[in-house]
């Protein structure tokens, strides 16, 4: 069984793939000032009923859970073949960025797995604390891309920064024209955030030669789908899969995906 985790400054996912299968996921969130232990005892509290994992694979974008992820893999995983996706591991995507240390390990990892389940060109469009649009060749190069606040971050500002308005419900609201504060937020943020994608999808896509497939991702992917024209698949997850992928390459497993 190989543990898949994926850090990111919001949530944590966690799934358990068995070869190619993805088993089971969670998503908690992710607490920066979480020590090695208690790590540890999320993780068997999630794992409980399962088999110990025989290989693990980490991406994070947070350097405190990093740090305190490998010392509760050395204590409590000690003899687990493990894998962390850093500058040195294999993934077999080219970089073609100005510096490739800047890209976050997670992104390198969606574009390894949407290459591989879609060809390419493909955009994937990453709904999480940022907003993600990451470009990927024909090739299976990573070209770079696009970065803008996420929903949630857009909403807490508003929040905090507007004295009249509060937090709502990220919900779909009646209409375009909110007939109430609540209903107009929704529709800015609901169909605000589905414009600045597809705009910058169709963007890319003419600086692409026209074409590409774009994939959705990410925790907050859903409340975006029915209302984007751009975005093709949903794929909820891709950074999993990715993963499981990049585990494959070091570890020296077969992927039923290259058979």
């Amino acid at each position: 069984m190989l543990l898949a985790v994926d850090v990111g400054n919001t949530n944590t996912v966690l799934g358990v793939f068995t070869g190619d299968k993805l088993e089971r996921s969670w998503r908690v969130k992710t607490d920066a000032r979480a020590t090695a232990d208690e790590i540890a005892l999320l993780f068997r509290g999630l794992l409980g009923d399962l088999l110990p994992p025989t290989g693990i694979v980490v991406c994070s974008t947070v350097p405190s859970v990093l740090r305190e992820l490998r010392t509760m893999l050395d204590r409590y995983y000690d003899g687990v073949p493990t894998v962390i996706v850093e500058p040195g591991v294999k993934t077999g995507v080219p970089l073609l960025f100005d510096n490739p240390r800047e890209i976050g390990p997670d992104r390198i990892v969606n574009t390894l797995a949407a290459h591989r389940l879609y060809g390419g060109p493909v955009v994937v469009v990453d709904f999480g604390t940022s907003t993600n649009l990451d470009v990927v060749s024909a090739k299976g190069e990573f070209l770079g891309g696009a970065l803008a606040p996420g929903i949630e971050i857009s909403v807490d500002a508003l929040a905090a920064r507007a004295a009249q308005l509060r937090k709502v419900e990220l919900v779909r609201p009646r209409s375009v024209i909110g007939k109430s504060t609540v209903e107009a937020l929704q529709s800015g943020i609901l169909y605000g955030f589905a414009g600045q994608v597809d705009g910058l999808v169709r963007r890319i896509v003419v600086e692409l030669g026209g074409t590409a497939t774009v994939v959705a991702t990410g925790g907050l992917a859903s409340l975006v789908l029915a209302e984007s024209e751009t975005i093709q698949h949903h794929e909820p997850d891709l950074t999993l899969i990715g993963l499981r992928l990049v585990f494959e390459k070091n570890a020296g497993v077969p992927s039923q995906l290259d058979r």
